[in-house]
């Protein structure tokens, strides 16, 4: 990966500073044993987020699962049940989370868009749509998953409008779970079958489409939205800073694009196995000397 910053290093020496973390593109499963330590690096960075006495928010940019097929995955086990499943740990330790004062903001990517509110409420988290704004400091950052700004794929670009219209997500949610879960092992082998015929930049962004999200400052989510200076998002897998190149006249020069990082395990079943991700984090310092607080985003490097 890029040299960016260490999480770690944050977390030891500046813990008070860290104010918001983004994360984005966990594909967490409990379904192969590299998946499974992907679990537990999450369930890591929370007992971190835990300790941070001035964290406010934490979000989370899509697929945060591999494939979610409805909410009823969860919510239709018995406690007994429950007890034993691999969900429970993480929903514990978010429910501790908001506990301790934390918002956990929950955004759809394009394997858990059928995540619902019902699923995100026990643990006190709230699904946002997006685009999402958030004011950082003097500048303003549009939050997305990221897909939506790969328009070279038009393939890909039907089929995401297909699946996120609301009369085919209620027919989904409607079919029995086994159906459910069938039909999204097909989608996955289909997926990879698909992208490893694709040329590289077909399943990048699309730089126009990048120049009309930053100059779009409609939010749907209901924030007051001033001009757009920064975009973050996840999706590629390509984890990097990018200077936007913008020809609009009027646009503010030097707009970045920040690209969150894919959560993956390095030396499967090694004894030297780790995870390795890049995130965001949104730091904030004030000092007895001077009580004004000056805020900052920037990406970091988080292992496991």
């Amino acid at each position: 990966m890029n040299s960016f910053a260490n999480y770690n290093h944050l977390l030891t020496t500046r813990p008070h500073d860290i104010r918001q973390v983004i994360i984005s593109d966990l594909h967490l499963s409990n379904n192969e044993p590299a998946q499974r330590v992907l679990v537990q690096a999450f369930l890591a960075l929370l007992d971190d987020l835990l300790v941070l006495p001035n964290l406010t928010t934490l979000y989370i940019l899509g697929d945060w699962f591999d494939a979610w097929v409805g909410d009823d995955v969860y919510l239709s086990l018995t406690d007994e049940q429950k007890q034993s499943h691999w969900l429970t740990p993480i929903v514990s330790k978010l429910k501790q989370l908001r506990i301790a004062g934390c918002q956990i903001f929950v955004m759809h990517g394009n394997r858990d868009f059928l995540i619902g509110q019902s699923f995100c409420s026990i643990f006190g988290g709230q699904l946002i749509r997006e685009p999402y704004h958030l004011q950082v400091g003097e500048y303003c950052y549009r939050l997305e998953h990221g897909d939506a700004l790969c328009t070279d794929d038009k393939r890909y670009q039907r089929f995401r409008k297909l699946m996120r219209h609301p009369l085919v997500q209620w027919y989904l949610l409607r079919k029995p779970l086994y159906k459910r879960l069938e039909l999204a092992e097909k989608l996955r082998l289909k997926s990879q079958a698909d992208n490893a015929k694709k040329a590289t930049y077909i399943m990048d962004v699309n730089e126009q489409a990048v120049c009309q999200a930053v100059n779009n400052i409609n939010d749907i989510n209901g924030n007051d939205v001033n001009d757009i200076n920064h975009l973050i998002h996840g999706h590629t897998h390509r984890p990097a800073i990018h200077t936007i190149d913008d020809d609009n006249k009027n646009a503010q020069k030097n707009k970045r694009r920040y690209v969150l990082g894919d959560w993956r395990v390095h030396n499967v079943g090694s004894s030297r196995q780790f995870v390795e991700a890049v995130i965001g984090v949104v730091i904030e310092t004030d000092t007895d000397d001077n009580p004004t607080s000056h805020s900052e985003f920037e990406l970091v490097r988080f292992t496991y």
